[in-house]
């Protein structure tokens, strides 16, 4: 019979982070076992593979149990930390282990929904409306629809060994994968990419990962079993299970893969192998530009506003977009269509000690340049303190990367996954350069857009990137074409 201290306990549970994620990872513990919490008290810090957030507890009590420790990977929808809401003194762990909690308790347990007035979930994101609970592992392999040639190419060139996954398995009744109640399969990001590539529904395919997740082997299988056995080439030869391999840990470090790095990885290599990349480079003379900057920190209008050469670089590329309206662009695959934007969220490349991230300036079309001085600034001290909310890493159109700061003269950088360019700037520095007839010493640097070819041909890729080293080379161009 449940006593009344246990009746008191109450699961926080990790939140569903939506967009596929299924996983998370905490970073670091703000509270301890016997500590009092209250409602909205920030108890943790966790990293998805958008970003590092902080998460509120949704009630007051005594902390009772922390389940995980620091630098674990948690599913969505585990118990992460007990509180006694009662009141009660904290206990051990093990009188309160999360297998042994009752389906029925559930309801009482979740964080407020929407319509309550709390938000249990992770920055950026709404309240889940499906169940976080995990499905369990289905049956055997079920067939899908037949592959096209095209799919059977994608098998042949890029999984040779997926047909041994189908291959001489039990002739058991085909269970269907499709989760009751209509539940969004589960699966990572990429996985999904890979299963809308290869045209493989998720709801027809057996999930073998952990806790009924699908995995990009699970596709591929699905694929295989669609193809014709004629298709298939030989039976592979039964996979040998070799010993992780050694190395000198005085001479070699092992980084995990995770989190944020994780995910910029997954992007890039999706982006650099489904947008036709073409990248075109300028040299150009800032001198009149760098003079600007310095007149503009002594304007009283930017007072306490950081005034810097990407200030006035992203209103000249916001200036180069609205002249070339057709550059603002997304490519969508599954319509066929060019989706032109009407507004710009302009995205700004930033390092961070967890790995690459872009968070954009939403509507930055429509702002003044005091106000994308002030963008800037907030956007920038967000992402050095690692705190870049996933929504604030939504919806970007196009980017910004600063190469420059690293005394780099410019590079060939890879689209942000959606987005139709990325500007690059390279240092600025002087250099001997022809002015008026002469050689003199002059601030130069060099400006590289990558744009997706599909979106964007070279006509319009060129007119934006020198009008974008126009208006560099005489910034009175921000009035005139304005």
């Amino acid at each position: 019979m449940t006593t009344m201290t246990e009746a008191s306990v109450r699961e926080f549970k990790m939140p569903d982070v939506g967009e596929g994620l299924t996983e998370a990872e905490i970073l670091k513990w703000y509270v301890q076992p016997g500590d009092t919490v209250t409602d909205g008290q920030v108890v943790c810090e966790v990293e998805t593979a958008k970003a590092a957030v902080e998460l509120p507890i949704p009630y007051d009590g005594v902390v009772r149990d922390l389940h995980f420790p620091e630098g674990t990977t948690v599913d969505v929808g585990m118990a992460i930390i007990a509180v006694d809401v009662g009141g009660g003194a904290p206990a051990p762990a093990a009188e309160q282990p999360v297998a042994e909690q009752p389906a029925a308790a559930e309801p009482a347990q979740e964080p407020k929904a929407a319509g309550s007035g709390r938000q249990p979930v992770l920055v950026g994101y709404g309240v889940a409306t499906s169940s976080t609970r995990r499905r369990p592992r289905k049956g055997p392999e079920v067939p899908v629809q037949q592959a096209s040639t095209a799919i059977q190419t994608e098998l042949n060139g890029h999984a040779p060994a997926a047909p041994a996954a189908p291959a001489p398995v039990a002739p058991a009744p085909a269970v269907p994968a499709t989760p009751a109640g209509g539940e969004r399969p589960l699966a990572k990001p990429p996985v999904r990419k890979l299963a809308k590539d290869l045209g493989v529904d998720l709801t027809t395919v057996v999930p073998t990962g952990p806790d009924g997740i699908i995995t990009r082997e699970d596709v591929h299988a699905a694929v295989a079993a669609a193809v014709p056995a004629a298709a298939e080439p030989q039976v592979a030869a039964p996979a040998v299970t070799q010993a992780p391999a050694s190395y000198d840990t005085t001479r070699e470090t092992r980084i995990p893969v995770k989190g944020v790095r994780k995910a910029t990885a997954a992007a890039m290599v999706g982006s650099a192998f489904t947008a036709p990349h073409v990248t075109e480079f300028v040299t150009v003379d800032v001198t009149r530009t760098m003079k600007l900057v310095e007149e503009l920190k002594a304007d009283k209008e930017f007072a306490g506003l950081r005034v810097n050469p990407l200030l006035l670089i992203a209103k000249a590329l916001l200036v180069a977009i609205r002249r070339n309206p057709d550059v603002n662009a997304s490519w969508d695959e599954a319509a066929q269509e060019i989706v032109v934007k009407h507004y710009v969220n302009l995205g700004i490349a930033a390092a961070t000690p967890r790995g690459l991230i872009v968070p954009n300036i939403k509507d930055a079309h429509a702002q003044t340049l005091p106000q994308l001085a002030q963008s800037l600034g907030e956007l920038v001290a967000t992402a050095r303190d690692g705190k870049t909310s996933p929504a604030a890493m939504q919806g970007g159109t196009v980017t910004i990367t600063n190469v420059g700061v690293f005394g780099v003269d410019t590079g060939t950088p890879i689209l942000n996954p959606g987005e139709s360019a990325i500007l690059a700037v390279g240092a600025i520095k002087p250099q001997p350069w022809v002015h008026k007839g002469k050689v003199k010493p002059r601030q130069v640097t060099t400006l590289a857009l990558s744009f997706d070819h599909r979106l964007v041909d070279g006509e319009l890729g060129s007119k934006v990137l020198a009008d974008v080293a126009a208006i560099l080379e005489q910034p009175k161009r921000l009035i005139t074409w304005a």
